[in-house]
């Protein structure tokens, strides 16, 4: 029995020998290549970012000066009744149309006035011929009066009797004016050449003088920016000086001049005014809102993409590609804005690396790959 135990011991140790090599053959292939996978990702455990940097440049900014108002008539001319109250009878324009120097607007009612111009112009026909009959007769008195034929006191009854009707007729006279110039002025006239800007009357209404307005009138047509200015820019603007205004809603602009600048400052707004001369334009209507740029200054200033100016608690700053490609915070003073960034008044000089985007993932003092990109300068 001891002799047949034996080979049966021996045939199970062999294939756990076996076992053993396999398993440790398998543990050290795993060590060697995890250590090898090891190894080989310790580069990409902290990987150095790439990010895009813009020289600092030097850029052209205009300093430029907003005027904010509406557009209005330059000669905002009311017309009214210049006599007599009186019922209008007709009306021949309307809003818009362009009128000359003397064309009549509206009319009043007549009828009574006519009449009373015919009467007087009767009685001084009337007073005329008196006139002319009185001077005869002393003409006649004067001639035969030096024969004794008639008494000095009848020629001279008679001189008085022609100055007196000579006297009528100019009072005839004057009479007929006044009615005939009432009678011109039922008739509303435009006293320039110009466009109406606002009819505010209708036929059979009664129009008195003093009233409201029947028509408003733009002088030749001439319109202005009436503007506000902020009390510090006011010093900067001066008369003459070219202005570029857009209406709301209209991308054209419209050129004009600084006409008038305003000798006072508002005390309870702190703003002064300025008029602004404008060409005439079929769009540039009274009472339009419109918005005046004013260049008053060019300056060299550092300008920055929007994007690479942050801000956090402590103000606005930057991240600057140092000479070891390391990241630093600077602090930065904006001053402005304009089409192409900000521009900024302190904190760089203008011949650094900055951080163009993506900053705010970046920590001060870490190293980064920087890509140029294409500068600001202008």
């Amino acid at each position: 029995m001891a002799e047949l135990q034996t080979p049966v011991r021996r045939n199970l140790w062999v294939p756990a020998a076996i076992g053993i090599v396999i398993v440790a053959l398998i543990v050290v292939l795993a060590v060697r290549l995890t250590h090898a996978l090891g190894v080989k990702n310790v580069p990409n455990r902290n990987p150095i970012p790439t990010v895009s940097v813009t020289e600092v440049g030097i850029s052209t900014v205009p300093t430029t000066v907003s005027i904010i108002g509406t557009v209005g008539a330059r000669y905002d001319m009311p017309i009214g009744v210049e006599g007599d109250a009186g019922q209008v009878a007709a009306i021949y324009v309307e809003a818009g149309d362009h009128v000359k120097r003397g064309q009549v607007l509206a009319r009043l009612n007549v009828s009574v006035l006519e009449p009373q111009v015919a009467n007087l112009q009767a009685a001084l026909e009337e007073s005329r011929a008196d006139a002319d009959l009185a001077d005869a007769e002393y003409h006649r008195a004067e001639a035969v009066g030096a024969s004794g034929a008639l008494s000095v006191e009848e020629t001279q009854r008679r001189k008085s009797a022609a100055v007196t009707a000579e006297a009528k007729v100019k009072v005839a006279a004057a009479l007929l004016a006044e009615a005939q110039a009432r009678l011109a002025r039922t008739a509303v006239r435009a006293p320039a050449d110009g466009i109406i800007l606002t009819r505010n009357v209708e036929v059979g209404q009664t129009a008195t003088p003093g009233g409201e307005a029947l028509f408003r009138m733009s002088e030749n047509g001439e319109v202005e920016l009436r503007g506000q200015v902020a009390e510090q820019d006011l010093p900067l603007l001066k008369v003459g000086q070219a202005v570029n205004v857009r209406l709301t809603g209209l991308s054209k602009i419209y050129e004009g001049h600084i006409r008038l600048l305003g000798a006072i400052i508002d005390p309870q707004t702190r703003l002064g005014m300025a008029r602004v001369a404008l060409t005439p334009d079929p769009n540039l209507r009274p009472g339009a809102f419109a918005r005046a740029e004013v260049t008053v200054s060019n300056a060299e200033r550092i300008v920055l993409p929007q994007t690479a100016v942050l801000t956090d608690d402590k103000g606005s700053y930057v991240l600057i590609v140092d000479s070891t490609n390391k990241i630093e915070r600077r602090a930065v003073r904006v001053s402005g804005m304009v089409q192409n960034g900000v521009t900024i008044a302190e904190g760089i000089t203008g011949k650094e690396q900055v951080v163009a985007t993506a900053g705010a993932f970046l920590q001060e003092g870490e190293l980064v790959n920087p890509v140029l990109k294409e500068s600001s300068r202008s």
